[in-house]
């Protein structure tokens, strides 16, 4: 892999993703719970705040919302030149599902609950507290979403370029 592609993948689709997710994320959360002086890990009832519903649902709209945006910017750039597509025999045989940015994204979001949400409410439930006050929470929140964006964003970005690469060499 070339340092351009390194670079973009790490900073420009890592790093810049992660501390945009950190505010952002951060934010909403606030926005949502400003009113709240505590989260419990599960709600006790339907529609109630709560750290795990908050977390799997984080894990699954990240990556579907980032996908959605991400994708057609790499295909324009690709297409512009802007960004070099990939030359390598192997987009040939690559096989990646889904064509439309809506299940890439549904797909990532599905790859996010299953290796980021479970993990980490799985630990959380046997070490964690069951509740947090909404400061705790909120580094919490824009944390875990900073390290999911910086992660998934990335992989996504990969996936978008080798899409857009092979539909340009097509």
């Amino acid at each position: 892999m070339s340092v351009s592609y390194k670079r973009f993948l790490t900073v420009d689709q890592g790093l810049i993703p992660g501390c945009c997710n950190f505010i952002i994320n951060g934010g909403i959360a606030w926005w949502l719970n400003r009113e709240l002086e505590f989260l419990p890990m599960w709600g006790s009832e339907w529609g109630e705040a709560s750290i795990g519903v908050d977390t799997i649902a984080t894990a699954l709209l990240l990556p579907l919302i980032t996908c959605l945006i991400v994708t057609p910017i790499i295909a324009k750039k690709v297409r512009s030149g802007a960004l070099t597509p990939i030359q390598t025999p192997v987009l040939s045989d690559a096989r990646l599902p889904a064509n439309s940015s809506f299940m890439r994204g549904l797909i990532a979001g599905l790859i996010g609950v299953f290796f980021a949400a479970v993990p980490v409410l799985a630990l959380w439930h046997f070490v964690g507290p069951d509740t947090l006050a909404l400061t705790d929470f909120l580094w919490f929140k824009a944390g875990f979403a900073a390290v999911l964006g910086a992660v998934i964003t990335a992989l996504i970005a990969w996936w978008a370029l080798i899409d857009a690469s092979r539909k340009q060499t097509a």
